[in-house]
């Protein structure tokens, strides 16, 4: 948890205690690695949001996205694999950096990409959604490429924190 008080922590205190002891296939455990959505409007989003399993609601204007890149990531030769879904589901594939080339066809780009994640007709389509791309360790800040927020409060916000304002962009779109 960050101690810094301009900071809101997020996220699913119970979710988080089992990604920080869930083994990945390499050996090392999932809370070692700072994950990124391949998406928007991401189901925990939505529960941070909202307040739900027992989560303080937080406002999107407290929320901001940072973005990267896969060729980012690699560029700056960080160690890394993905997944196809959520990744402490039993569903879920991990992958390493020898499957980067065909991440595009292993990953649900629909699926991802889809504004609603509940389909009766698709009840894996919520896991598929919630594929990860995960960084080991931490990520130098020459690895973000931007951020995101919801407003120009938040935007403004995060500038006065230090960010370059032409790496932050409003699209309030991309939240609840």
């Amino acid at each position: 948890m960050n101690a810094n008080p301009n900071f809101v922590p997020i996220g699913d205190s119970g979710l988080i205690s089992t990604r920080n002891n869930f083994l990945l296939n390499n050996g090392s455990c999932l809370g070692d690695y700072i994950p990124f959505y391949f998406g928007v409007r991401m189901p925990m989003l939505y529960v941070v949001q909202n307040g739900f399993n027992m989560i303080v609601p937080t406002s999107a204007e407290n929320i901001v996205y940072c973005v990267s890149s896969v060729q980012k990531i690699i560029d700056l030769e960080l160690e890394f694999i993905f997944t196809d879904g959520h990744a402490v589901d039993s569903f879920t594939f991990q992958y390493t950096s020898e499957n980067i080339q065909n991440i595009y066809t292993i990953i649900d780009k629909n699926a991802i990409n889809a504004k609603y994640w509940r389909d009766e007709n698709d009840l894996d389509k919520k896991r598929r959604k919630e594929a990860e791309f995960l960084v080991l360790g931490d990520i130098t800040p020459a690895g973000i490429l931007g951020y995101i927020t919801y407003n120009e409060t938040a935007k403004n916000r995060l500038i006065n924190f230090g960010a370059d304002a032409a790496k932050v962009i409003v699209k309030p779109e991309y939240y609840f």
